[in-house]
Formats: structure tokens, C-alpha cells, sequence
């Protein structure tokens, strides 16, 4: 589409931007973003929660501090009760309750099955704001929840989860990331995105596009939901996990045994559903980073580290 050429949309030439960065004063902008999707749990005030969280994720990846959400809503109400509706919505209102946002309204359509999600409006600093566009040679990545919440959500699906794994996963996909937006606005990094539905790898690629370097990912250090693995080897793979690799695999360069290749990175491609942050962080600040995460009771973990080979390149080992 045409650009728009308004100097105070801050971010008009980062085309992987988490959100939309609108100048309001000379030291304030507004972050926006919008997202909404299917149900991929039974339950619909987890899944009001679950999507609540996954869009008010952009605003954290950029240092926002969220402010107001309108929420955006499909249902079928010519075969599921209005009370389910009602759910999905409390489930929303919760979570962005926690945020210390506001729901200000919002827009619903009928349609054949139930979406969900929510238009989020947050505040950020322009001096402190984050993106995607300044990772350095020799960071550290840091991956703020596990991964394989498609593999997951395909498993709960097919009734193959135990529950215990099944609720790790619920849990940790309706997580606010404020703790890590909080803890990386004190402590200073390079970069961030939140990982989402092109998957860590891609998600990864491009922010190493936007910064024009590549990066070194350790396999064995990615954090995985409880039974991702067990999962995956069954056939419990979403479809866009395939998409996602089929996208990435021409940058990518396996250092591993040749045969966990295919295993692996379809994992590392798995689509997430409101996933954690990674951040590119520099080398020294690493330790006070996951400090400061653990301090505010969420967690961090090394997954890797950026390097100056081709841009948006990722060597797995």
C-alpha cells in the first residue's frame, strides 16, 4: 500500500514493527495495535484472557505502557448461548483489568464461529521506546516464556494433552509480558519482539533483518511447554508451523545432528499464541536482566546470540 508520509508515525519504515508508533508531543507517542483470532481452548473465559494478552503483547515489545483496548468480537448466536459470549468478554475485561488498562467499548458481528480479540491504545516514552531495529553483534537473546503453545493447542484439540501440560500452557499463554517490558525499560536493550504467530524463528529473522545481522540459536537451551516434544513427535504439528518453516528454512543453517533437524526446527517454527519477548540485550546487562525478571516473578532464559553474519540469518546448533 501506499506510505504515509506523516513525520510523527515514528516507526512508517520498520516493516516488521510489533505496533504502530504515533508522536503526540515532543516526548510521548501513542502505541496501537490490534489483534484477534479463533478459539484454540474449550474454555471461553480462558480464551477472553488468553486473547486479551496476545494484543496487549505489542505494547509491552516496545516499551508501551498500555492504556485502553476496544474489544473486537465474532460470535455465532444462532448456535452457541449468549452466556459463552459473555465469558469470552469477562475474560478479556480481566486481563486487561490486570494491565491497568481500560475497556472503552468496542465493536461484534455475527459470524459462523467465535473471534476474539482486542484494539489496544498504550503510552510510550520516545526516548525510551523499543524496537526491533537495534540489536547489536554480540548480544545475548533472551526468550521471556517457553515455546510450543501451537503444538499444544493442536494436542488439546486432538484430546491427546494430559492436563497438567494442558494448563501450564493455558497459564503461561494468558501472562501479561509486563514483568519483561518493566525489567527491560530498567535495565536497557538493544531490541525486542514478542514471539507470536511466525514463530521464533521467525520472528527472530525479522528482527535480524531490521538490525542487518544474523544470529546463533542453542537448541538445546529453548525453553518448551510440558509434552511439546512428545507432541510434535506424534503429529500434533499446526499447519502454520509448516508455513512458518517453508518461509525461514532458506536462512537458516543447521549445526546439529543431521537427524533431530527436521524435528527441531519445525519446534522452533511452531506458531505461538501470546508467546514471551525476545530480547537482544547486551552481553554485561544479561545477568541483571534475568535478575530483574525473577525480582518481579517472571522468568528469562539465554537462547542465543547475535552475530554480524548475513542479515536475518540463524545458524541453529
Amino acid at each position: 500500500m501506499p506510505p504515509f508520509e506523516d513525520p510523527n508515525y515514528l516507526n512508517r519504515e520498520q516493516h516488521f514493527a510489533d505496533a504502530g508508533i504515533y508522536r503526540i508531543s515532543e516526548t510521548e507517542a501513542l502505541v496501537q495495535t490490534v489483534d484477534f483470532f479463533t478459539p484454540i481452548v474449550d474454555d471461553p473465559y480462558m480464551f477472553g484472557q488468553i486473547a486479551a494478552a496476545n494484543a496487549l503483547s505489542d505494547v509491552y515489545a516496545m516499551g508501551g505502557k498500555p492504556l485502553t483496548a476496544l474489544n473486537i468480537i465474532c460470535f455465532p448466536v444462532s448456535c452457541l448461548p449468549l452466556q459463552v459470549m459473555e465469558e469470552i468478554l469477562l475474560g478479556g475485561h480481566d486481563k486487561v483489568k490486570e494491565a491497568e488498562a481500560v475497556v472503552v467499548g468496542g465493536h461484534s458481528v455475527e459470524d459462523s464461529e467465535p473471534k476474539y480479540g482486542l484494539s489496544v491504545t498504550g503510552l510510550v516514552q520516545i526516548d525510551r521506546l523499543v524496537t526491533g531495529m537495534g540489536a547489536r553483534p554480540g548480544d545475548r537473546l533472551v526468550l521471556t516464556k517457553p515455546i510450543g503453545s501451537g503444538i499444544i493447542a493442536t494436542a488439546i484439540k486432538g484430546e491427546m494433552i494430559e492436563p497438567a501440560s494442558m494448563d501450564a500452557a493455558v497459564q503461561g499463554m494468558a501472562a501479561l509480558n509486563s514483568a519483561a517490558s518493566k525489567a527491560m525499560l530498567e535495565i536497557g536493550v538493544s531490541a525486542c519482539t514478542d514471539i507470536t504467530g511466525f514463530s521464533l524463528l521467525g520472528h527472530l529473522h525479522e528482527m535480524l533483518l531490521s538490525s542487518g545481522l544474523g544470529a546463533e540459536i542453542d537448541f538445546q537451551s529453548v525453553p518448551f511447554y510440558p509434552q511439546v516434544s512428545e507432541m510434535a513427535a506424534m503429529g500434533m504439528i499446526p499447519a502454520g508451523a509448516y508455513r512458518n518453516l517453508d518461509f525461514v528454512r532458506p536462512h537458516l543453517g543447521w549445526q546439529g545432528r543431521d537427524e533431530d533437524r527436521e524435528d527441531a526446527l519445525i519446534i522452533l517454527a511452531d506458531p505461538q499464541t501470546s508467546g514471551g519477548l525476545l530480547v537482544a540485550i547486551p552481553d554485561h546487562k544479561t545477568a541483571a536482566y534475568l535478575e530483574k525478571l525473577e525480582n518481579y516473578g517472571s522468568a528469562g532464559t539465554i537462547v542465543g546470540r547475535v552475530t554480524d553474519g548475513k542479515p536475518g540469518s540463524i545458524a541453529i546448533a
